[in-house]
């Protein structure tokens, strides 16, 4: 299959839904973001800021219980909800029923940015799968090896083991190429020196849409469409660079977009961001906090004239 290149002509015949003028916050869609932990509160505090950056107008953030009230304060924009938290720090099962709650209620969400405690974010994951059917889901960090933990059975499709887990419905993956070998236990090499089959193979595999970050980024979806981009540079090459991406897609799959498309255009304005600092400041030495300050005018830049 031909694969579509990311380019400004790209994105500008692939608009994005808009607000009409008279739209209210919740028009402007509600993005729920869950992550962060004792030791990594910031990841969910970048990814939320860049949600908002990228046109969301509500924010709901779910944190460890003992630094939400400092995220709370860091992102007044946000609703925050403190999470029981394990030995490990992750979220107990009890996360599960309190954001059961925001079902139906959230646009998009996103799970993954800074948690810890892989075993017990993979058991989140599972348990919140049916309890948001139907919205868009995005899985970053450690959030994705959902795929290599057995789940229970009513949530697969073919749940005769791990290696034939799919998604009842696809999500997003935000995976980079030492995640997907980790993933899917197959050489970094070879992964890196053929990126979209990679991503294809396991786009076809869970049932989901997975965006492989690297110098040149690859999207792939389980029907077999696929995109890539080139642009940026190493500057990107960051602590909070992909948190910050991640709040990005789930801000433009809030508006409306589907979740290919906030992924395309996540990618790009991502990069295009790190490209507008490296004039200000040089390729190395910008922050991720600053990526998404640069979101807004990109977006208008790139909207159809």
């Amino acid at each position: 299959m031909m694969t579509t290149e990311i380019t400004a002509r790209t994105l500008r015949e692939w608009a994005l839904p808009e607000p009409s003028f008279d739209d209210d916050k919740e028009g402007r869609g509600h993005v729920l973001i869950i992550g962060g932990s004792r030791e990594m509160p910031g990841a969910v505090m970048l990814a939320a800021t860049a949600a908002l950056r990228a046109g969301a107008g509500k924010l709901t953030m779910a944190t460890a219980a003992t630094v939400a009230p400092l995220v709370a304060m860091a992102i007044p924009e946000a609703r925050v909800i403190g999470l029981l938290e394990t030995a490990g720090g992750g979220f107990t099962m009890d996360a599960a029923r309190k954001l059961g709650d925001q079902a139906g209620k959230a646009s998009a969400v996103l799970v993954g940015p800074g948690m810890q405690d892989d075993a017990a974010t993979a058991e989140l994951v599972h348990a919140l799968l049916p309890r948001f059917a139907g919205t868009p889901l995005i899985l970053d960090a450690a959030a994705m090896g959902a795929v290599r933990a057995q789940g229970e059975p009513h949530l697969l499709e073919e749940p005769k083991d791990m290696e034939h887990f799919r998604f009842a419905e696809p999500v997003l993956m935000t995976p980079h190429a030492g995640e997907l070998s980790h993933l899917t236990r197959r050489d970094k090499e070879q992964i890196c020196a053929a990126p979209l089959e990679a991503a294809q193979e396991a786009a076809r595999r869970w049932n989901a849409i997975v965006a492989l970050k690297g110098a040149t980024t690859v999207i792939a979806a389980p029907d077999g469409r696929q995109w890539q981009h080139q642009g940026g540079n190493v500057g990107l090459a960051i602590s909070g660079s992909g948190d910050t991406l991640a709040g990005i897609i789930a801000g433009l799959a809030a508006r409306g977009a589907t979740l290919e498309q906030a992924a395309a255009w996540g990618i790009a304005l991502h990069a295009s961001a790190g490209e507008q600092l490296s004039i200000r400041y040089g390729v190395l030495g910008y922050l991720a906090r600053e990526i998404s300050a640069e979101v807004p005018a990109l977006l208008r830049t790139l909207a159809p004239a």
